[in-house]
């Protein structure tokens, strides 16, 4: 889980449908556009990417950092601090 504000990142990059490009704790890399945010299901926070191959949902707790593709005046790059 990450805290609220580092949270709020995410809505406004689904907010404003910006490509992305996130980082996760495995290494692998995710690009496409931020869409929408959901819950898996087993009940955890997740954001639903729409890359080339389809969309894909990914836990947030899964996330290490968020790259802007785009220029916005919301954020560059996020790093994600998990916790307990």
């Amino acid at each position: 889980m990450m805290s609220c504000s580092q949270y709020d990142y995410i809505e406004i990059a689904c907010l404003y449908h910006l490509p992305v490009r996130l980082k996760l704790l495995n290494g692998a890399i995710v690009e496409g556009t931020a869409v929408d945010t959901t819950y898996t299901t087993e009940r955890k926070e997740a954001i639903v990417i729409a890359t080339s191959s389809g969309h894909e949902t990914l836990p947030t707790e899964s996330l290490q950092s968020m790259q802007a593709l785009a220029a916005n005046p919301h954020f560059d790059q996020v790093t994600f601090t998990q916790i307990a």
